[in-house]
């Protein structure tokens, strides 16, 4: 190693993205680089749950060597084997509560976790949809093609009781938990300094680099590399840096959250191993069960309702008392830095990009993005071509999820209130058109690239491919959008046609065998937490 090595490096900021990248960057860089942490004093918090995608733990927590069971039981943690989407196509959001499980609910489907079962060298998809569209089967997508739907039905769980896992899954938490979790992973066992105070001001040499950032108290912290973890404030890349965050509300409407927890009757009425996404009139809730109680918080869009409406709105639908409950009210940005990475200042989660979290890719990406960070990992010279293809990289990842939530609202057939018709208006980014119409012409949409799919698979894979293509055809046939025509090549296959009705039955017979053998999952809750 030469002179030029970076030595030190300042995170500013706590929070999870704050602390999820203090032990990252002290895993991978090892004791020879000083780590510190400004965090401001901790304001209290509502816990409001977070939910997650299933390669957080091969990615980080693995990573880090944390085995899953010690982190869940620190963090509050449970179960995620996919969303439910409930009410995108029809009216009602009210009623969204008022039923257990699906029970008599027409308008819910799944997206699912884990790979679309093939044959014939074609995803299941195909053959689902040559049968839909020749009115052969009114079965949907998800109960047709998968094993998960029964199971979410009756609040099942993604492992048996000795252990074994028999789906993919990701996980609901309290962020909180995890934010204290990780920071004493950092400071404990890894040697990071942990520093309480306020940001005021960053010196700047002749060339644009940061030298060292001012806090309230007078401390004078230097750095070679400075992480903005500072949330949407964005205090060192747009504040100081001065680099323009790209608005793209013209994309995605939704810019306002009213949130909150609220107790659950585990006992009673179970633990859903799915987050829900309950569409509303001008907005959508989620729902992210925790064991004795659930986060929950509903995204809307100011334009189209006030605060004190939409708050009246999501009490309603929880029966909740807007004037006692504990509410967060939230304004968010919408859109992303042009870089996220500038000279020496490296953003990472809010201070670098937002999109509301109905695919629950807002840790994914603090985490992909420190992936990318080590991955072209400079010395004090910091080269251009590191910090361009990251920022490549970032802006890949982002836009392509981006089109992916718009899609939600463009395709929803909801069109009862002026916010869902008012999607429906949005232009489409023109890479997202190409994938519109390969979908709409029966062709497959990035395919999977690993055996377990674009979720536990080779991060490298996922980072390029993230939104496969049973990730477009749970959506997009969920909300009754559909390919014009099978596959072509489907015409000249009738015999493998024929034998996929064998995948279909299998897929039948271990949906019974897993509903008659499967615990619940506040059961194996229950066991893994010792409550």
């Amino acid at each position: 190693m030469t002179g030029n090595q970076i030595r030190n490096i300042v995170v500013l900021g706590g929070g999870t993205a704050g602390w999820m990248s203090a032990s990252y960057l002290g895993k991978a860089l090892g004791p020879a680089v000083n780590i510190t942490v400004l965090e401001a004093p901790a304001i209290p918090k509502i816990g409001v749950g977070e939910a997650t995608i299933p390669n957080l733990h091969k990615v980080f927590f693995d990573f880090l060597g944390l085995s899953e069971e010690e982190w869940m039981r620190e963090c509050n943690a449970s179960f995620k084997m996919g969303i439910r989407f409930i009410n995108w196509r029809t009216p009602g959001a009210g009623e969204a509560t008022a039923r257990p499980h699906g029970e008599g609910r027409k308008d819910h489907f799944d997206h699912l976790f884990g790979l679309l079962p093939e044959h014939g060298n074609l995803p299941l998809s195909h053959y689902w949809v040559n049968k839909k569209l020749a009115g052969e089967t009114d079965e949907p997508f998800d109960y047709a093609c998968y094993r998960q739907p029964p199971v979410f039905d009756r609040n099942l769980s993604p492992r048996y009781l000795d252990g074994t896992r028999w789906a993919s899954y990701a996980w609901h938490f309290d962020a909180n938990l995890v934010a204290d979790f990780l920071r004493r992973f950092a400071t404990e066992k890894q040697g990071a300094v942990h520093i309480q105070d306020t940001f005021t001001e960053a010196e700047v040499d002749h060339g644009g680099y940061i030298t060292a950032i001012r806090t309230e108290t007078g401390r004078r912290l230097e750095a070679d590399l400075f992480v903005d973890c500072s949330g949407f404030r964005s205090l060192l890349i747009n504040q100081v840096m001065k680099e323009p965050f790209l608005d793209m509300s013209d994309h995605l409407l939704n810019d306002r959250a009213v949130a909150t927890a609220v107790p659950h009757d585990d006992e009673a009425n179970g633990v859903e191993p799915y987050t829900s996404a309950i569409a509303m009139s001008s907005g959508w809730t989620w729902k992210i069960p925790m064991l004795g109680r659930f986060g929950t918080g509903y995204v809307y869009s100011s334009r189209f309702a006030s605060q004190d409406e939409a708050t009246e709105e999501f009490c309603r639908m929880w029966g909740l008392d807007p004037e006692t409950q504990k509410l967060n009210h939230v304004k968010f940005r919408v859109g992303r830095n042009r870089r996220a990475w500038v000279k020496n200042v490296v953003g990472i989660g809010l201070s670098s990009c937002f999109l509301e979290p109905l695919e629950s890719t807002g840790i994914y990406f603090v985490y992909a993005a420190l992936y990318q960070l080590v991955k072209h990992f400079p010395d004090k010279n910091f080269e251009p071509i590191l910090l361009d293809q990251f920022n490549r990289e970032i802006e890949t990842m982002f836009d392509d999820t981006r089109d992916f939530i718009q899609g939600h609202f463009s395709f929803a057939p909801r069109d009862d209130t002026p916010f869902w018709r008012a999607c429906k208006e949005l232009e489409l980014a023109s890479d997202f058109r190409e994938k519109v119409a390969m979908y709409k012409a029966g062709l497959a949409v990035n395919m999977p690239v690993t055996d377990e799919g674009n979720y536990y698979g080779n991060f490298e894979a996922e980072f390029r491919n993230f939104w496969s293509n049973a990730n477009y055809y749970c959506v997009f046939s969920g909300l009754d959008f559909l390919p014009e025509h099978p596959l072509p090549a489907l015409g000249f296959r009738q015999e493998t046609v024929e034998s996929a009705e064998a995948v279909f039955a299998r897929v039948k017979k271990e949906q019974e065998e897993l509903v008659r053998t499967l615990p619940s999952t506040y059961e194996y809750l229950r066991q893994l937490h010792g409550r």
